[in-house]
């Protein structure tokens, strides 16, 4: 455990498991105190619990990140509750993956209201909070897909292209107000999805990776951690890829 985010709040979207999880731990065991969001928040429980064993205050709140009421309420009563928001991390994606031919409008809308409308919601409610404090650091998970592009998760790969964008241009507009916007690009990482994926699939993948193994959820959390964090006072509008030299 450090310090490195002691006496900071941090909000963390999609938190109930794999890197959502590891994230929000790793917040915790660097002293942050938490507040979790997901469409159900008993869905938080787990990582609740662990990061409280941690020593640290954690509430729970339901936030569905693609429906903006639900979003500003939920902000709102973070906001009342720990007094200041000083990190957020849009954590929260999902996929719906299939060739473009068989990919129905219903997939498409699924994942770019999700992936990208919804860390746009979340990101303008709470950056109304942090351009008052005049300080803050925003940290977007992306995918190096966004970047490389990937067969069969064309709606996926777009979300989070858009996010890569939309983190730039965020740096610019919030900069003055010493708002931080910076972004995560994880490559191949064991989670749970990963790991239901047939051995040669997973072969090809790793062929791609100059280390030669998949990451870990922890080696995400870590560069979170890092750009969340006055270390990185000074970077804004960066992707970060965490995929063992996959790409750049």
């Amino acid at each position: 455990m450090t310090n490195l985010l002691e006496n900071k709040v941090a909000l963390v979207t999609g938190a109930a498991r794999g890197i959502g999880q590891a994230i929000a731990l790793q917040l915790a065991a660097d002293g942050a105190d938490l507040a979790l969001g997901d469409v159900q928040a008993e869905w938080l429980a787990e990582t609740a619990e662990k990061a409280r064993a941690l020593g640290r205050r954690v509430e729970c709140y339901a936030m569905n990140v693609a429906d903006g009421a639900s979003v500003g309420e939920a902000v709102a009563k973070i906001a009342a509750d720990f007094g200041k928001m000083d990190v957020l991390v849009n954590n929260a994606g999902i996929t719906r993956d299939t060739l473009l031919i068989r990919m129905s409008e219903e997939d498409w809308d699924q994942v770019l209201d999700v992936n990208l409308k919804g860390a746009f919601l979340v990101t303008k409610a709470v950056a109304r909070f942090m351009m008052k404090q005049r300080t803050g650091s925003i940290v977007n998970i992306a995918s190096v897909v966004g970047v490389m592009g990937n067969a069969g998760q064309v709606n996926y790969s777009a979300s989070k292209g858009g996010l890569l964008a939309m983190t730039r241009t965020l740096a610019k507009e919030l900069g003055s107000r010493n708002v931080r916007v910076n972004a995560v690009a994880p490559g191949y990482i064991n989670t749970a999805m990963t790991k239901q994926l047939p051995e040669a699939v997973k072969e090809v993948m790793l062929r791609n990776v100059p280390l030669g193994r998949p990451g870990e959820p922890e080696d995400v959390a870590k560069a979170v951690a890092f750009l969340a964090s006055d270390n990185a006072a000074y970077i804004s509008g960066q992707t970060l890829p965490v995929c063992g030299g996959m790409i750049w």
